[in-house]
């Protein structure tokens, strides 16, 4: 949609000294006689809240979504990718105003938009329109040269590190109209997007959980980074990340919210004007209480008192942590979690502590990487839309959650960042400049869509992407040599795996074939459903053609095994046909006698799943329930609450918060539980339920969304027998599997012993 569309005659607006590093208020004043219905659309680039009579206009935050807002200039390097949009959010304002005079204000500035690790979009600015019938008929407010605007108490702010907060400079007094709390000036007309203007049914964030908080430890040492005291600014970190300046200071108080989360502390400032109160976050913290500055990832915010008790919280950003360390005249009152609106549909319950913890550990993960409409990698450090880790863990978040709204948004991230000349995927999407590859990263054009239609049953998002699939297939074609693929966009990554407890071993040639071989299966399937038969003949041509190569370089003869089997190299063989009678063996073989995992993200759940599938699901458990160094037993015994980026005592240890491990959490329900689809099936309309029974569990429950309702699935086991507790959802032929026979269930509850 055109901007005279959306917003018809509304200008954009800024600050006649826009800074990214700072927020803004804008205030329109505007007279209206009996309002019967009024709608506003709204934006603030980067984020935005909105107040109408001072009163805040619904409960979203991190508005807008983030998308590849417009064109920048050389950024893609080299590359031009193919779509710009910005999301716009509409309310219904109807009971926010009244007749007579009223006012409409705008905080906003940071976000996405302004971000410039590597080249950002543009300077905070905003636009209103707001329109609708009253007793004299229609009105329209839109946003103009009339309006005023002012600095707001964010005075100095980056995206993945901190926020400061000035209350000697404004207050919250200018968002409900308050002239006297902050110096408005006339706005200046700001640059309007060179983009498309959409609705999306994508859910925002908010508030999802208010976690108490208690006093872990008093009077300890804080790290305090340089700050600059006249402006409130505060610097932690050199945009390589090196801390240049700090100091170790005691007196502090460290408070625990429980667990790794995203959102942020509420605190009760009580400060004499003037008076700073420094806040540290952080995922660990040290024997003596105090935060471990590593695991602080830079994540800091400054409060300026002016005098007055008054209760804040960041309004521009996010952090990740579990711990808020305190410095000043303030207490955190509570913790609030923050992330997308993704109700968890699915639950998995055994008697079996570790297994339990890792489903929970899993969501609790997702949750906290799904900001903005995209899945991140982790919530502090980057916060980016890796296709990597998203295309490896959105079969267990569909799984998991009500995440159909937000998939589909993130399927057209990803076809906007293709590049229209070569076909190249991004590493992440939206696009920022980060670090990937060619298969386990692209190949999410083909993969994310693909699990989208399984489980969601909508062909039409295959139809709109295979294009883009084929057009990436020919980039991938175009990067090989020998059959396989060697290289990516030049001077950029060309990862195969990733993340592994030792240093990656498996070739990054070997590793992308697979992923370009599964998604030319996939693509032969699409080609079916979506009516392109004609391309299936060069599909199967090049899977053949790429299949041959892996055999030549990687297969052993005199031993079955690709690569020696290591890091799972077997598991990504069989899984797209290769090897002979001795591969899988070999790879039961090396598993059963490790006892836990060697592999990196993609190899994981690779091997878990194959194990799986074959029927070795003993060896299965057996990594699943591994509390050997690199384990999930191990990050629970450590006292994680959200999985980590690299396994326990491996030769990194960086983030405590990444979803990748997590892909394994979907084999809960597709083979414990055994909620399942027929051969071809999508959409869960049809549901073959075959639970697996392993020697770990007695006892398991659990269930799963589908579009006809919730399908239930228990058993316990007792001397000589076990006992089954079935619910099947309305109008879903439903066949249920155990010991080689299969039975027919109707709608409803059923118990069955065997």
């Amino acid at each position: 949609m055109k901007q005279t569309d959306m917003f018809a005659s509304a200008r954009w607006v800024c600050h006649p000294d826009a800074n990214a590093r700072d927020g803004y208020i804008l205030r329109s004043r505007f007279t209206l006689s009996e309002v019967t219905k009024a709608t506003l659309r709204v934006l603030g680039l980067g984020f935005f809240h909105c107040y109408i009579n001072g009163c805040r206009v619904g409960d979203d935050l991190f508005l807008p979504l983030n998308s590849d807002f417009e064109p920048r200039e050389s950024y893609p390097v080299n590359e031009c990718v193919q779509g710009h949009r910005i999301y716009v959010p509409e309310y219904d304002v109807t009971s926010y105003l009244h007749e007579g005079e009223n006012v409409l204000t705008i905080h906003f500035g940071g976000g996405w938009y302004t971000y410039d690790w590597d080249c950002r979009f543009g300077d905070p600015k905003a636009i209103f329109r707001l329109f609708g019938d009253g007793k004299d008929g229609a009105f329209e407010v839109v946003s103009s040269l009339d309006d005023l605007v002012a600095p707001s108490f964010v005075t100095h702010y980056y995206f993945t590190f901190w926020e400061t907060q000035d209350y000697t400079r404004a207050s919250e007094g200018a968002l409900v109209g308050d002239v006297s709390c902050a110096d408005f000036r006339p706005v200046c007309e700001a640059p309007a997007p060179k983009t498309t203007y959409e609705f999306s049914d994508c859910p925002a964030d908010g508030v999802a959980e208010v976690l108490p908080v208690r006093v872990s430890a008093s009077d300890v040492p804080m790290t305090v980074f340089t700050t600059d005291e006249a402006s409130g600014g505060q610097r932690a970190y050199t945009v390589t990340g090196t801390v240049f300046a700090t100091n170790r200071v005691s007196h502090a108080t460290v408070y625990d919210g429980g667990k790794n989360i995203s959102g942020y502390p509420v605190l009760r400032v009580t400060g004499k004007r003037g008076e700073i109160v420094r806040v540290a976050l952080a995922e660990e913290c040290a024997p003596d209480g105090s935060l471990v500055d590593e695991f602080t990832h830079g994540q800091t915010f400054l409060v300026v008192c002016d005098g007055e008790p008054r209760t804040v919280r960041p309004a521009l950003t996010w952090y990740g942590f579990r711990y808020v360390c305190v410095l000043g005249p303030a207490e955190v009152e509570a913790i609030e979690v923050v992330h997308t609106k993704a109700a968890v549909t699915g639950a998995f319950r055994s008697d079996n502590a570790l297994l339990n913890w890792l489903h929970d550990t899993f969501v609790n993960t997702q949750l906290t990487n799904m900001h903005a409409g995209i899945p991140s990698d982790c919530p502090h450090l980057e916060r980016r839309g890796y296709t990597g880790d998203g295309q490896l863990i959105c079969h267990s978040a569909m799984t998991v959650l009500d995440a159909e709204a937000f998939y589909r948004k993130w399927i057209e991230d990803i076809r906007d960042c293709q590049d229209v000349e070569s076909g190249h995927v991004q590493y992440t999407a939206p696009y920022t400049r980060s670090g990937g590859g060619p298969g386990g990263w692209g190949c999410a054009i083909v993969e994310v869509p693909y699990q989208f239609y399984r489980h969601y049953g909508d062909v039409s998002v295959l139809a709109e992407m295979y294009p883009s699939m084929l057009r990436y297939f020919t980039y991938m074609e175009s990067h090989s040599a020998r059959d396989l693929v060697l290289s990516d966009k030049e001077g950029e990554w060309c990862l195969g795996d990733w993340c592994p407890p030792t240093e990656v071993v498996l070739p990054a040639p070997f590793v992308n074939n697979y992923f370009y071989i599964r998604s030319l299966k996939r693509a032969v399937e699409i080609a079916r459903l979506v009516g392109h038969e004609e391309d299936i003949p060069m599909l199967e041509e090049r899977i053949a053609t790429r299949s041959a190569a892996i055999m030549d370089a990687y297969y052993n003869v005199w031993d079955g095994n690709f690569l020696g089997g290591v890091q799972g190299a077997n598991a990504f063989a069989l899984d797209i046909g290769l090897g002979d009678e001795r591969t899988y063996p070999n790879m039961v073989a090396r598993y059963r006698a490790l006892g836990e995992y060697d592999t990196g993200i993609f190899g994981t759940e690779l091997v878990t799943r194959l194990l799986f599938e074959r029927g070795d699901a003993d060896v299965a458990m057996q990594l699943l329930l591994s509390e050997r160094p690199h384990s999930f037993g191990e990050m629970r015994r450590l006292g994680a609450t959200t999985l980590g980026e690299y396994w326990p005592q491996s030769l990194r240890d960086r983030s405590h918060n990444h979803p990748m491990f997590g892909a394994v959490t979907g084999l809960l329900y597709d083979h414990l539980l055994g909620i399942g689809q027929p051969e071809g099936g999508a959409g869960y309309t049809e549901l073959v339920i075959a639970p697996t029974l392993v020697d770990a569990i007695d006892r398991l429950q659990g269930e799963r969304m589908t579009p006809n309702g919730v399908v239930r699935v228990g058993y316990e086991r007792g001397e000589g027998h076990v006992s089954f507790r079935l619910t099947v959802p309305h109008d879903t032929k439903t066949t249920f599997m155990y010991n080689g026979k299969s039975y027919e269930l109707t709608e409803g509850e059923h118990r069955l012993q065997f």
